[in-house]
């Protein structure tokens, strides 16, 4: 039985990764296991942001599932539960506040670091990825010096998360020429980024900038990772799943950040799984959902029956379904406004989105039109059963 390990990297887009296309470089150690890996082309995170899509990755169920959400509700199934259950050493590290112990996180893990009560830097509300790596690497070697339990480990890199602020020596690896300093960088953060205001280009793109730099940033920390495990003696026993809880807009769609929008830019991720000793790209439409299922399967545990997605493993047996995305306004109001809410479901490279409070409908058609700037669902054929399969998953708390 091989060891699990499940690496998302937050806020990371996939088309900055050059195994899915990107010509920039950011990426060189991620990109290096794309021939040892299975890669897949065409996924959806259950959610835009973290609070709506971690309930996707670890527990395999949806947001609203339970109505506005107050926490992890204990209805859901952790991941680390039924693995803790069947004797798998269980571990998470990550510097998250919304997937944090205070709001019952923390549920099945033998060992679980969440930050909440660590000092961080002033501008930097997290805990940086070297620092996580530190704190792995000797749980790692605690672990191997332990026994032979099989164990799962969690672990997640905050670094391309805003505000963008890159230390000097990842800036120069990118673009030595630019020269902002700190003090420059949060101002973009406070002003532009925090307001959403796009209405100066140059500064949008001179802070898509320092996010790409970031990205380089969390690739040297994920080869640092890896040189522990090959260290360790230990990489050839390992399964390694690479993922991200949502992505990034830069204006794309008339905003920036990650708020509750269903374009591709925040809700397609990368999805990369390495170790099963099968590479190449998979095209087929896969979820958040079905990374826990398939972790239980990696482990060779009967399916567990609250999850909602499928083990994406063994490719034959992954079933040709849709994936749904669901979010609200997190912004208008403390505490969010789930009035204004925003479902998304997608068939094969069809993508219909329905904005609840407005009764308005979008549908793009992903093959044709990669960016979604044409909205077909007043001329499609397809948008009426697209809409018959997404309207129950719509305010069904309240049904």
């Amino acid at each position: 039985m091989k060891n699990v390990i499940l690496l998302t990297l937050d806020a990371i887009r996939k088309d900055v990764l050059g195994v899915y296309g990107s010509t920039k470089g950011l990426s060189p150690f991620i990109d290096s296991l794309g021939d040892e890996s299975l890669i897949f082309t065409k996924g959806q995170t259950t959610g835009p942001y973290t609070q709506a899509s971690f309930p996707g990755i670890l527990t395999s169920s949806y947001y609203l599932d339970y109505g506005k959400p107050r926490g992890l509700a204990p209805e859901r199934t952790l991941i680390s539960e039924p693995l803790q259950k069947a004797g798998i050493v269980t571990a998470g590290f990550h510097s998250n506040p919304y997937c944090s112990d205070y709001l019952g996180w923390n549920r099945g893990w033998d060992v679980f670091y969440d930050s909440m009560e660590d000092e961080v830097e002033p501008r930097i509300p997290y805990i940086r990825g070297d620092i996580i790596n530190t704190k792995v690497s000797n749980w790692l070697e605690l672990q191997v010096k332990g026994g032979n339990r099989a164990f799962f480990l969690w672990l997640h890199y905050m670094d391309v998360h805003e505000p963008y602020m890159p230390e000097r020596k990842y800036v120069d690896m990118v673009d030595p020429s630019l020269t902002l300093s700190e003090d420059e960088m949060y101002d973009l953060f406070e002003n532009t980024l925090l307001k959403r205001d796009v209405s100066d280009p140059a500064k949008v793109e001179l802070l898509k900038r320092l996010y790409e730099i970031h990205v380089r940033e969390i690739d040297t920390y994920t080869k640092e990772f890896f040189g522990f495990l090959e260290k360790l003696g230990i990489l050839k026993d390992c399964v390694v799943i690479i993922t991200n809880d949502h992505g990034d807009e830069f204006n794309e769609h008339g905003g920036i950040s990650h708020d509750y929008k269903m374009y591709s830019e925040l809700i397609e991720p990368p999805l990369l799984i390495y170790g099963t000793e099968q590479s190449g790209e998979v095209d087929k439409l896969v979820s958040s959902v079905d990374i826990a299922p398939t972790i239980i399967h990696l482990f060779g545990l009967e399916p567990v029956p609250a999850f909602k997605g499928h083990s994406l493993l063994p490719l034959e047996d992954y079933p040709e379904k849709g994936a749904f995305s669901e979010a609200f306004d997190q912004r208008s109001q403390r505490g969010g406004d789930i009035e204004k809410d925003i479902y998304c479901y997608r068939e094969k490279d069809l993508k219909i989105i329905y904005h609840a409070n407005l009764d308005k409908w979008e549908m793009y058609d992903l093959k044709e039109d990669q960016k979604e700037q044409n909205n077909i669902v007043d001329t499609s054929s397809a948008a009426e059963e697209l809409k018959k399969r997404l309207q129950p998953m719509v305010r069904r708390w309240v049904k």
